[in-house]
């Protein structure tokens, strides 16, 4: 799915909360609140998403949390710390949540249609975050967490935007999540909680005008330590009245009234929050949510009392460090601390001013008027297990890197050299960030699985360079080639160079590209190469609709097909042996070709086969020739190469919209032994069709997805034992191109050369790629054991011109 265009008045804003106490629906009201008047024509809907997630739900969520509380608080404790301490439980936990929030949120999403979405409840959030990671959901997404410690279940990679109430939290946020976007906010409350008359909002109470007043509130619940915080503020002399918001909780307020108590005030469920809060001196609390950041907005100073488990203490701690809230685990911390407030004003009045000043650091309408110009945001992710191969293949003398040689035909006369190159430093600043394969930068930690990092910004001068020649495609043109694709891509930002080289001379033009493997194969690197460079753009491709669900006997012929091919991988045994393999150098030889795309097609059609069986054929050819040469070769005599086949739907005009490598790769022992070419030519073709008839291809994707189940050290033990020379003597590949050349800067590119990389031990690589009318071959060498590739070039033209010479198959007959 396209990232939708950018709306700046919301139409319509979704709303995400929930009810388990009051704090997260009291953050939403603050929200639309503010949604309302920065966008006053704007429709907001809200959306409760434990009702979502299905009946009965919500109900047994409230009763897990109120028990966990009250009766085991160990239990949340211990919950609560694994999230932080086992990163593998927090992403299991989060995966759970995320794919089953997700799909019931789903539906609201599709029908509404929201230009913005907020969330201020973590399980909503982590639907919400589910859905973007399935391109369902492409509107700005924001979450407001009303909790000072952000915890592991608050935050997702996917989410634009989290708001977060201090920069102590900014911190913790980060712990939790290190690639989430975050800023700080103001308290989200609603603007009646404001500094007031602490007398004049006594009086709407009925409370004594003057003396130290304590307001105890604990939420809507009314749960935890509140017995014990009223005792112990009631032990003190200096404390005038204690007020105590009981919310829906009838057996504590009957339970305080019966005290008989002149200085206690035990209140039910109160609708004048914000005048009750003004008009205390202290309020204890014991969550740090809602209750706390009401507080801080009326510039009052907040306890926290025996916070409960879990996230309580986190918030209390957090807070406690940000110098917004007195830390009081104990009743004997709370009751000094209350004798230091009653007793020190002077400390009182500056408590008071450190809140109010953190919360009048901004404006809360500003900054949700902000989400919705959000940028989209992308998390890191893990690598998919055929993107992760090539990072654990890759080896300091054998690097595992694709690339392509673009040939630019005469482009407009009034461009200069460095006209040239501020023109693709243009399209690279201006497209590179809406091209996955060119903003994410490589991370790698030892024992852990790799991953992609959006990188904040891409300099174009970083990733690009201009060198010339003179003496046209000759030595020096080959010496910066060699020297550009033998050195590794760096990976400290995102993995892929551009070399424009300028043939001063014939005034012509080639421009080399390298990307590590793991963010391509060939076609993702020529798709993203013309889709960066091209004059004009295209209009935007659509996905192809889903395919129906596959029937039992489509998915039993499917597993029957595995199975045949893992028999006839696992029969296939070592490769033999070869002069093409040995110790692995850094030293690389390249050498370069052009066939006619027009007799390739004509020539496999006259045969019966398709091009690609054609073009091994030749590749077959031309190694049995420089074989012979080396050495000379034996009846029956093979070589195993490896042979990649796309898995990705290919489009009219052979451009895909998918990046990654979506190949899976098959072995078949080519014949290069003493034979006809016309005999050659069968036995290609035959050994194609068995491959194919084995069930290799399924076999090779299903072993391919089964190794990125292991844990990452094992993963790559095993990519490093099976992708080197024991298994495979050479690499080929024939792409599938463009038959309809894109211009750049005016420049027709004319063709392009295939750059493949290698494997350890193997010191040969082929590859093939029609482009418009011409079929371009590149080949690799490790010079220390293939030190002539540009013989191979020449025998590779000879094998074609002398497989056209043979009769085709109505000739034939």
């Amino acid at each position: 799915m396209t990232s939708a265009p950018p709306v700046t008045t919301p139409r319509r804003v979704l709303l995400v909360s929930a009810t388990i106490g009051e704090g997260h629906n009291a953050t939403a009201r603050a929200v639309e609140e503010s949604a309302r008047r920065s966008w006053p024509d704007c429709e907001v809907e809200w959306v409760e998403t434990l009702r979502t997630m299905g009946p009965g739900v919500g109900p047994a969520f409230r009763w897990i949390y109120i028990r966990n509380v009250e009766s085991t608080p160990w239990l949340y404790d211990l919950f609560y710390a694994a999230l932080w301490r086992y990163r593998w439980f927090a992403d299991a936990s989060r995966r759970f949540v995320g794919a089953w929030s997700g799909r019931r949120l789903r539906p609201v999403v599709r029908d509404y249609e929201p230009d913005l979405v907020i969330s201020t409840y973590p399980m909503g959030t982590a639907g919400l975050d589910w859905l973007r990671r399935r391109g369902e959901l492409e509107r700005p997404v924001a979450a407001v967490i009303s909790d000072f410690s952000p915890h592991p279940f608050w935050v997702y990679p996917e989410v634009d935007m989290h708001y977060v109430m201090s920069g102590a939290s900014l911190r913790e946020l980060h712990r939790a999540q290190p690639d989430a976007a975050a800023e700080v906010c103001v308290p989200p409350v609603a603007s009646e909680f404001r500094p007031a008359d602490k007398a004049e909002s006594r009086r709407a109470f009925d409370l004594p005008d003057d003396g130290f007043l304590v307001l105890v509130s604990c939420g809507s619940l009314g749960f935890g330590s509140i017995e014990r915080a009223v005792e112990t503020a009631l032990e003190e002399p200096e404390v005038r009245s204690v007020v105590v918001v009981c919310g829906h909780n009838d057996e504590l307020r009957q339970r305080l009234e019966q005290r008989a108590e002149p200085r206690l005030m035990p209140l039910g469920w109160v609708r004048d929050m914000p005048t009750l809060t003004a008009a205390a001196d202290v309020v204890v609390t014991n969550a740090g949510g809602a209750t706390a950041l009401e507080a801080l907005a009326c510039g009052r100073t907040v306890v926290m009392f025996e916070p409960i488990a879990g996230h309580g203490w986190g918030n209390a701690e957090l807070m406690a460090r940000a110098g917004l809230a007195e830390l009081c685990p104990t009743r004997s911390e709370f009751a000094d601390t209350l004798r230091e407030l009653t007793g020190d004003h002077r400390r009182l009045r500056t408590i008071e001013q450190r809140a109010l000043e953190h919360a009048t650091s901004g404006d809360f309408t500003e900054q949700v008027d902000a989400l919705a110009r959000l940028p989209r945001h992308r998390g890191s992710r893990a690598l998919r297990a055929q993107d992760a191969f090539f990072v654990h293949a890759a080896t300091e003398r054998v690097p595992q890197q694709t690339g392509a040689v673009l040939l630019l035909e005469r482009n407009r006369d009034d461009m200069s050299a460095p006209d040239m190159v501020d023109h693709v430093a243009e399209l690279i600043a201006e497209r590179a960030s809406e091209l996955p394969m060119l903003h994410w930068r490589l991370s790698e930690r030892r024992g852990r699985r790799p991953r992609w990092i959006q990188a904040d910004s891409v300099d174009p001068h970083e990733h690009l360079c201009l060198r010339t020649t003179g003496t046209g495609p000759g030595h020096h043109w080959h010496e910066l080639v060699r020297d550009f694709f033998a050195t590794a891509v760096r990976t400290d930002r995102p993995p892929w160079e551009l070399m424009l080289v300028h043939d001063v001379e014939n005034d012509s033009w080639s421009l080399l590209a390298k990307m590590h493997h793991a963010l391509g194969d060939g076609l993702a690197v020529t798709d993203t190469l013309v889709r960066l460079l091209r004059d004009h753009e295209t209009r935007p491709r659509t996905s192809p609709p889903p395919s129906s669900t596959a029937s039992w006997r489509k998915w039993a012929h499917h597993g029957a097909g595995v199975v045949r091919g893992l028999a006839s991988l696992a029969g296939a045994g070592t490769a033999p042996a070869s002069e093409l393999g040995g110790t692995s150098t850094p030293r690389r030889r390249f050498g370069w070709g052009e066939l006619s795309a027009a007799k390739v097609r004509a020539s496999a059609r006259s045969h019966g086969i398709r091009s690609s069986v054609l073009l091994i054929t030749v590749m077959a050819e031309a190694l049995h020739r420089l074989l012979n040469e080396r050495g000379g070769t034996t009846p029956q005599q093979t070589l195993r190469v490896m042979v990649p086949l796309t898995t990705r739907p290919l489009h009219e005009d052979g451009d895909s919209p998918q990046w990654g490598n979506r190949t899976v790769t098959v072995s078949v022992d080519l014949p290069v032994g003493p034979m006809t070419p016309a005999e050659r030519m069968a036995e290609v073709t035959a050994r194609m069709e068995v491959t194919q008839r084995r069930g290799q291809p399924l076999a090779a994707g299903a072993v391919m997805a089964a190794l990125g189940l292991l844990p990452a050290p094992l993963h790559a033990w095993v990519v490093r034992r099976v992708y080197q020379r024991r298994f495979f003597n050479a690499i080929v590949s024939v792409l599938p191109g463009s038959r309809k050349p894109p211009r750049v800067a005016g420049a027709l590119v004319a063709g392009v050369l295939p750059v493949l990389p290698l494997a350890e031990g193997v010191g040969l690589a082929m590859g093939m790629i029609t482009w418009g009318e011409m079929v371009g071959v590149g080949i690799t060498a490790d010079a220390g054991m293939v030190p002539d590739p540009e013989r191979l070039t020449d025998h590779v033209r000879s094998s074609f011109d002398d497989l056209q010479e043979l009769p085709g198959r109505d000739e034939g007959t």
